[in-house]
């Protein structure tokens, strides 16, 4: 499944499984975007990422924790 920037819960999902030990509370934009894009199943343009798209990723993941 090719995941694109909208599809943040499955993007959520793949981060919570690749970072178990990490706490996406305290998790950096910059270095949050490097590792959406370094998902093996992320294919959408690197360019296409705002603040309002790795929040909305960030907030599902601290979802998916709770």
């Amino acid at each position: 499944m090719a995941l694109k920037w909208t599809d943040s819960l499955d993007i959520a999902i793949e981060l919570d499984e690749k970072y178990p030990d990490v706490d996406p509370a305290t998790v950096r934009f910059t270095e949050l975007r490097e590792w959406v894009i370094g998902l093996e199943d992320f294919a959408d343009d690197p360019q296409h990422s705002g603040e309002k798209i790795l929040e909305a990723i960030q907030m599902a993941w601290i979802g998916e924790r709770e």
